[in-house]
């Protein structure tokens, strides 16, 4: 799963990394301890057309009356995305892109929680598949919401955690955004062995409160 990330790009630089205009209302950055139901910068297409704007982070299906009507839909599992009826229609029609810096996952020692900052191995910036809605409430409410798609650990980050983001290299993220056609099932698959690392970090970041760069910064692990 993915429970928590971290974005430090700034706004102009997302801009540029995928081509978008950009939404008056972008999320500050940078921000190291991103929490579902805050807002998060997502990237859509529309007529082949770009835009960078915020949504909540945590999908808020259709049929909700309310925003914490029922579970919190933060990640969408890529086996069964197809199936599920709050995931179904935005994997085929509501696909986006949500930048990051890296991840958080934590292990157990004992009672301990011991948290991780997943990065790519490269230093590029992490690139996540992401599913969208806008939720219309009984009153007029209007919320667009999204989802980060998740699928199966493998190699030494299963050793982590069994679930990691479908991080998606630059050239699928138009097959992605439906600009290329047809076929973005295929690409919800986790990155090749050794293209992410990971290190511990300080258990400050286990307060959904902390924020700041020290949150990301290594620690010996022991």
């Amino acid at each position: 799963m993915c429970g928590r990330f971290a974005i430090t790009l700034p706004d102009d630089a997302m801009v540029r990394l995928f081509g978008a205009t950009p939404a008056n209302d972008l999320p500050p950055v940078p921000r190291y301890n991103i929490c579902p139901t805050q807002p998060v910068a997502v990237v859509v297409s529309h007529d082949g057309q770009r835009r960078l704007g915020p949504m909540r982070w945590g999908l808020i299906p259709r049929w909700y009356k309310h925003p914490t009507d029922g579970p919190l839909l933060f990640n969408a599992r890529s086996e069964t995305i197809a199936e599920k009826p709050a995931f179904a229609q935005a994997a085929r029609r509501r696909r986006c892109l949500i930048p990051a810096s890296g991840f958080y996952e934590w292990t157990r020692e004992g009672e301990a929680r011991l948290p991780w900052f997943i990065t790519r191995a490269d230093d590029q910036p992490m690139v996540f598949a992401g599913i969208w809605q806008a939720w219309t409430g009984p009153e007029g409410a209007r919320i667009a919401s999204c989802a980060i798609v998740t699928t199966g650990a493998t190699g030494r980050m299963a050793d982590l955690h069994d679930r990691v983001p479908v991080v998606l290299e630059p050239d699928s993220w138009p097959l992605w955004l439906g600009e290329a056609g047809h076929g973005a099932a295929r690409l919800m698959t986790p990155l090749a062995e050794g293209a992410l690392e990971f290190r511990r970090v300080a258990t400050a970041v286990n307060s959904n409160r902390a924020e700041g760069p020290d949150l990301i910064e290594p620690i010996e692990a022991g």
